[in-house]
């Protein structure tokens, strides 16, 4: 038999999709009531500081999700954002995301991060919000990733920049006022041009 609270708190981690306990507290929601869930089975742990609802069916970009929840100032970039938006053939084996100059480090367990620190502009430019089982998930759009990729193809490799920039060419026909765009906030329009004018 559940209890009202537990029903309440189950229709609120479902609506939440992914939920930390900071969040169910300001609801009335204490740790050791999760605990009990977890152990009657209502509730699943993902990782630390992540509960689902049980039935909980994670998707193929359910990673993100919980770095977003995690991690809400991040945005996703450079490889994994590539991978977002389908425009490479890249699998990377860590979670890429953007992050102020000088905020702090995140510390997860799981999974691996590779942040990239960006300047107010960069960072704040070309932002897009996905839903991903219930949670926002902020990632770059496909031309700014592009434009990133050439700025930190010293971290990534030109290869890959130029993988991209031709999927975006093929996939994003019209779109290339706004990669210049991009290109001028990263600064890398000199850089970027060559290969441009080769795909053209």
């Amino acid at each position: 038999m559940i209890t009202t609270t537990q029903d309440r708190t189950l229709r609120l981690v479902r609506k939440l999709g992914l939920a930390r306990p900071k969040e169910l507290e300001s609801h009335g929601v204490t740790r050791a009531q999760l605990a009990r869930m977890v152990r009657r089975g209502l509730l699943q742990r993902r990782g630390r500081g992540i509960y689902v609802a049980a039935e909980h069916e994670p998707t193929a970009m359910h990673t993100l999700a919980h770095v977003a929840k995690l991690v809400p100032q991040g945005v996703f970039c450079l490889l994994t954002a590539l991978r977002f938006h389908d425009l490479t053939t890249q699998s990377p084996a860590e979670v890429w995301i953007a992050l102020p100059e000088k905020s702090r480090l995140p510390r997860l367990d799981y999974p691996r991060l590779r942040v990239a620190r960006f300047s107010a502009p960069a960072y704040a430019e070309g932002v897009e919000e996905h839903r991903v089982e219930g949670v926002t998930v902020r990632v770059y759009s496909p031309a700014k990733t592009v434009a990133d990729c050439f700025k930190y193809r010293n971290k990534v490799g030109i290869d890959v920049a130029v993988e991209a920039l031709r999927d975006f060419s093929r996939k994003y026909r019209g779109h290339a006022d706004e990669l210049a765009h991009f290109a001028r906030v990263c600064r890398v329009s000199r850089v970027m041009q060559p290969y441009l004018d080769a795909i053209a």
